[in-house]
């Protein structure tokens, strides 16, 4: 543990000083290849800084938040668009550069914000954490469940590693920008479509860099459908480069994933043609929608069986699974360790 804060503290200092330059050097520069050269340094430096980790949880997060987010966000500073400006306050910049983290607009924002955590938000992640917590203790019965209970249990495994993941850089932001941040996950086991689930619910701040980098500008020269097979293609490319990252093993980027977000992509598209059919169709053409609950099964149904089919079926095979349970039973130890001697402590101290 100690070894994985000094390699945090050494990526920190790496890449502030990073975002800062690309602050400054961007300034005067207008958007194209003049701002696009002056971020080559920093474009080349990133790829290399969640090597700085052996814990497979903090290689990945580094990976997913330098590697994919901050890359595609410096190359729309470049291009002119997307989230950072030059003129934003240099902590702000890097804050959003650098985290999975975007500041709400201020037409969404419905109240004054505040750099203390709301208590509900506390309690949430509390509970979330603590449901994480009997899963990772569970994982010893996953031989022994039937398949379609495996798949639940893997997917609900990864939903709340990476909700409380991004939380808790959600929540480090927050208090230093003491800015309304827009959410990183909203609820994606009540998504009633594909579209649904990818674009509104399931790990937001993806789409929101793909859609202004990849999505608009495909739409723009060969229509809806072409804009987001590409979206989900470049996002299928980049979980295989999340998945090097991860495993360190080039043999483990078989292709699978991508074909996992390209098959997304076209029932994504499928689903669109079906809905634009249904609002101008006649007879056969106007099927209600399924109501809701059954939409939502539908949906959670399809993600979660071809996850298992293309997504999880490299981890599972590589003994990744297994690794990563195995450094979340080390860090739930060594919270539970930290508490009780918290616990101890406090009850030296006289009242």
């Amino acid at each position: 543990m100690a070894s994985e804060l000094r390699a945090l503290a050494a990526v920190s200092a790496a890449v502030a000083p990073a975002m800062a330059y690309a602050r400054f050097a961007t300034a005067r520069l207008a958007p194209g290849l003049p701002r696009l050269g002056a971020l080559l340094p920093v474009l080349a430096l990133l790829p290399f800084l969640p090597f700085a980790f052996s814990s497979i949880h903090l290689r990945t997060i580094s990976a997913f938040s330098l590697v994919w987010l901050c890359v595609f966000k410096l190359l729309l500073l470049a291009a002119g668009h997307g989230p950072l400006h030059p003129s934003l306050p240099l902590v702000r910049f890097v804050a959003c550069a650098a985290l999975p983290v975007k500041v709400m607009d201020d037409e969404k924002r419905r109240k004054p914000t505040s750099r203390r955590l709301a208590p509900e938000f506390v309690l949430s992640y509390a509970a979330k954490a603590a449901v994480f917590a009997a899963l990772v203790s569970a994982r010893c019965y996953r031989e022994g469940m039937p398949a379609y209970a495996v798949v639940a249990f893997d997917g609900a495994h990864v939903y709340l590693m990476l909700e409380l993941f991004l939380a808790t850089a959600a929540a480090a932001a927050r208090v230093v920008l003491g800015a309304e941040l827009e959410p990183q996950f909203d609820r994606p086991y009540l998504a009633t479509s594909l579209a649904d689930f990818w674009g509104r619910r399931w790990n937001l701040m993806v789409p929101a860099v793909l859609r202004p980098s990849v999505y608009r500008p495909v739409r723009a020269r060969h229509g809806a459908a072409a804009g987001v097979a590409a979206a989900f293609l470049v996002s299928g490319i980049m979980h295989e480069v999340l998945f090097y990252y991860i495993t360190l093993d080039p043999g483990c980027t078989t292709g699978e994933v991508t074909a996992f977000f390209a098959l997304h992509g076209a029932c994504v598209v499928a689903e669109r043609w079906w809905w634009a059919a249904r609002r101008r169709g006649h007879g056969a053409w106007r099927w209600r929608a399924p109501p809701r609950a059954v939409a939502t099964a539908m949906t959670l149904a399809f993600v979660t069986g071809t996850g298992s089919w293309l997504f999880f079926a490299p981890v599972t095979r590589s003994g990744l699974d297994k690794a990563i349970v195995a450094e979340c039973e080390g860090v739930v130890a060594f919270l539970e360790e930290a508490g009780r001697k918290a616990a101890a402590a406090a009850s030296l101290v006289p009242s």
